[in-house]
């Protein structure tokens, strides 16, 4: 099993930043694929942006360029930087992290959300 704890929503005004972070504790393995999704009010979720253990990146053409996903893996932490809030941001970000010891099997889990508000 692994834990998703995820921090730094909150509310701000357009054109303000957030950073996201997502630390995660447990059973990992030495492959990792993390990403960041979100879900507005009436909406799918969606993949806003996504990182490897290698650090291959990539992004929802609504974000490019705005948000940067990285990640420590020494401390199991990823993050997202967001910048140049747009009010179309406004959703509940959720963390996802999917590991495998051998590349066969995946183990998916996600975090609990946080809320992103960005008034106009």
């Amino acid at each position: 099993q692994v834990q998703l704890v995820e921090s730094g929503g909150g509310l701000v005004q357009a054109g303000g930043s957030l950073r996201l972070s997502c630390a995660a504790s447990g059973r990992i393995f030495s492959f990792n694929s993390m990403g960041w999704y979100r879900q507005a009010p009436g909406k799918q979720r969606e993949l806003v942006a996504a990182i490897t253990t290698f650090g291959s990146t990539n992004y929802s053409d609504s974000v490019k360029g705005r948000f940067t996903i990285s990640r420590d893996n020494a401390k199991n932490t990823l993050y997202l930087q967001m910048n140049s809030l747009k009010p179309e941001d406004t959703a509940v970000y959720y963390c996802n992290w999917k590991t495998s010891q051998m590349l066969t099997s995946w183990y998916d889990y996600w975090g609990q959300g946080t809320q992103v508000t960005v008034s106009s």
